[in-house]
């Protein structure tokens, strides 16, 4: 008895080119493929078992009978080479492996141009001791082009709290609160240089990120005031340059243009370009980068600018904002002597401008400690010890500890900044059973600092409190012409993320080009119209995924720089987003140009302007989801490692609910919402739609003969007249990923402090 076969849609399989189709010189490539294998020894364990042994008229099982419609019929024994080939290439690929690790030698990576040993050389040379002497410095002291207000900030009784970590309350910790700043009393003047130093862990970073106003958490206590006036944070910020510990710059800018840009934001608006560039170039030469300012930035320890250079590099940034008080975070750690002393010079001279200039300082030497004006010193818990003035050769600070029953003398040519870390310890004072806290609050020094905070708590006569009619510098427009400005830059010197990208798709364009050579109208049954349309799904959808993974490291680095210019209040989320994702445009459609260039005439689709255009605008659309995708996806993430899982697990549920695997009216009722919410869903019924939709042509398919309008309808769903619907929706997916990813950047912030 013979039984006669007819293929479901359920039993279809959708392969996208099946091997007899493929141009004959190109069979290795299916032959070299793994996938190939696995492929193989799947359909043949499933469709030569017994459940599928049944004839048909052909006088054929219908298991044979799959498999020869998909070009895989093959007999049992190849179930055992396509294993042994599986395994050969997993042991393949690992020899591989190891033999990279051995032989391969590292490269530095490299972005864009860097500066030669020769300028190097020059740029040490440059600053010989000559320099370092104040007789003989080439230095020109600043000429403030713009004036500077001279504001003093004193804090009274500052107390600074967190939540207690759960592992100490196990241990019987009393509070549910600890306390990091401990009653801090000083005040920081206009014209003197103040060093912030203690131990590790007694508040150094912490006092300095409480009167900045950057803690992202925790509880404040005490009276800040800037010039006399309580600290409104969003003013304060305005006249504000904190120099962080990391130095965070865009790596493709160079010197001179990474302190423009800083400018072109942050000063008033009624500074003209012409007093704007004069200005930058003074802080140039103020913090001595002047001679390397056509250097990019580059990347820590692999090019452009040493460590040093960039130390001075932060200060510049923050110095072209005029501000009026600098907070500077350890800005000599890491560097030797020489480096130091440098960068000290530089902040010397800022602080002569009259600004008010404070910094964290560990293990100075003693030229640079001699170099501070006065000295607040901490101990752990964070509690002051000595705020007051180091006096010349330190001997206001030698003096006031030297009189303090137990304490050494300094012996002759010791650094005194060593000497008192050392006679201040905790050792010494469990040696001594004295407490240096207790000491300080019942000297004559803590009650003149008292007396000085008093005093410059009260506001100068008529002087008025900070106000500024605007939270920004410079307006929305501005804002975004500069991030544009800025993105443009660093988009046109990343050829390692662009060129990359752009070579892939040029490279996927040939490869799909090639392979489905004049198929677009080769029409003769299910499998054929399978295959095209699997041509059009696999282009746009290999294209967008490479997009989005790679544009997530990419982003990522620029966001740590986005957090430190946001919160300097260069400009607000929707500005830097929106520049963000502007700039891609030009360069997506550079790689869509190129892809339809390529893959349109070789497929061989219809030659109509109507049909071209709706083919690139569908590419473009749908390349541009997936890369919006990627930006949304590195604003909700903490890390890069997160972001790169979501974005796989991302086009995993793309490729799933695209209604190309399974088609739409296959998708199980409860699921259909996310076919509804999935754009390439959407770009698939455009591409196939305005391709296909109004070909009449029969065809032989699951058994019927139909046109391939009608199989479009039946089996896909998609309909012709609803295709200005889908032309809608394609472009409204990049404007709503858009405004999730500028939400979650004004929303979310993963820099914790």
């Amino acid at each position: 008895m013979h039984i006669t076969y007819k293929p479901s849609k359920s039993e279809q399989i959708c392969y996208f080119i099946v091997p007899a189709s493929m141009p004959g010189w190109l069979n290795w490539g299916f032959w070299i493929s793994p996938m190939t294998y696995a492929e193989i020894s799947i359909v043949i364990n499933e469709f030569l078992a017994p459940r599928w042994q049944k004839e048909s008229i052909q006088n054929i099982t219908i298991g044979n009978q799959i498999l020869v419609n998909h070009g895989l019929y093959y007999s049992w024994h190849y179930y055992w080479i396509s294993f042994g080939a599986l395994l050969g290439s997993i042991l393949l690929f690992y020899i591989a492996f190891g033999l990279a690790l051995d032989y391969r030698t590292p490269t530095e990576e490299y972005h864009g141009s860097r500066p030669t040993k020769s300028l190097c050389q020059q740029q040490e040379k440059d600053y010989t001791i000559q320099n370092e002497s104040d007789d003989q410095s080439n230095i020109s002291k600043a000429k403030v082009t713009i004036p500077v207000m001279h504001l003093p900030i004193t804090f009274h009784n500052l107390n600074y709290y967190i939540d207690t970590p759960p592992e100490m309350l196990k241990q019987g910790y009393p509070t549910r609160r600890l306390r990091l700043l401990n009653n801090i009393t000083g005040a920081l003047r206009p014209g003197v240089l103040s060093a912030l130093m203690g131990v590790s862990g007694a508040g150094k970073t912490t006092l300095l990120d409480v009167l900045a106003g950057r803690k992202t958490g925790g509880y404040i206590e005490g009276d800040i005031r800037i010039g006399g006036y309580p600290k409104v944070q969003e003013t304060f910020v305005r006249i504000l340059g904190y120099c962080e510990q990391v130095d965070i710059h865009s790596p493709q800018l160079t010197v001179e243009e990474s302190v423009t840009y800083s400018a072109w934001l942050r000063l008033p608006s009624h500074v003209d370009e012409q007093t704007r560039s004069k200005f930058v170039a003074e802080v140039l030469e103020t913090v001595e980068l002047d001679q390397i300012k056509d250097v990019l930035v580059g990347s820590p320890q692999k090019n452009g600018l040493s460590m040093e250079q960039r130390k001075r590099l932060t200060i510049a940034v923050e110095l072209v904002s005029n501000p009026s008080i600098i907070l500077m975070d350890e800005p000599t750690t890491g560097l030797d002597t020489r480096s130091a002393a440098i960068v000290i010079r530089a902040v010397k001279n800022i602080c002569e401008t009259g600004r008010t200039v404070v910094c964290t300082i560990h293990q100075p030497s003693t030229e640079i400690f001699e170099a501070f004006d006065e000295l607040i010193l901490m101990k752990s818990g964070g509690k002051t010890i000595y705020s007051g003035p180091i006096g010349e050769r330190s001997c206001k600070v030698i003096e006031y500890f030297e009189k303090i029953s137990g304490v050494p003398k300094i012996k002759s040519n010791c650094n005194p900044a060593t000497w008192m870390m050392d006679v201040t310890s905790t050792s010494m004072e469990v040696q001594h059973n004295m407490d240096f806290a207790i000491l300080y609050e019942e000297s004559s020094l803590h009650r003149e600092a008292e007396d000085l905070v008093e005093q410059l708590s009260i506001p100068l006569p008529n002087s008025e409190n900070l106000c500024f009619s605007h939270s920004f510098a410079q307006n929305g427009w501005i804002q975004l012409k500069a991030c544009l400005w800025k993105q443009n830059i660093t988009y046109w010197r990343s050829p390692q993320y662009n060129l990359r990208r752009i070579m892939m798709t040029v490279i996927s364009a040939l490869i799909y080009g090639i392979l489905f050579w004049k198929h677009a109208k080769v029409l003769n049954n299910e499998q054929d119209m399978l295959s095209v349309f699997g041509a059009m799904y696999l282009g746009f959808t290999t294209i967008g995924a490479y997009n989005d993974q790679t544009i997530i490291p990419f982003s990522t680095t620029e966001r740590i720089v986005m957090y430190r210019e946001r919160f300097a209040g260069m400009y607000s989320s929707w500005s830097y987003s929106f520049a963000q994702a502007f700039i891609e445009i030009p360069y997506v459609f550079i790689q869509v140009v190129l892809y339809t260039l390529i893959v349109y005439p070789s497929t061989g689709y219809y030659w109509t302007a109507h049909k071209f255009l709706w083919f690139f605008y569908t590419t473009f659309c749908s390349i541009l989801s997936y890369v919006y995708v990627g930006l949304l996806l590195v604003s909700i993430t903490p890390n890069v490692q997160v972001a790169t899982i979501l974005a796989s697990f991302f086009n995993t549920m793309q490729t799933l609910f695209s209604g190309f695997i399974l088609p739409a009216p296959q998708i199980p009722k409860w699921w259909t919402w996310l076919y509804y919410l999935t754009p390439t869903s959407w770009a698939l019924n455009a591409l196939l739609t305005s391709q296909y939709g109004n070909i009449e042509k029969e065809v032989k398919a699951f058994g019927e003969t139909k046109s391939v309008s009608i199989f479009l309808n039946d089996y896909f769903g998609f309909h012709q007249d609803k295709l200005s619907v889908v032309a809608a929706v394609l472009v409204a997916f990049p404007f709503v990923l858009i405004i999730l990813f500028s939400l979650s950047i004004e929303k979310l912030n993963f820099q914790k402090r």
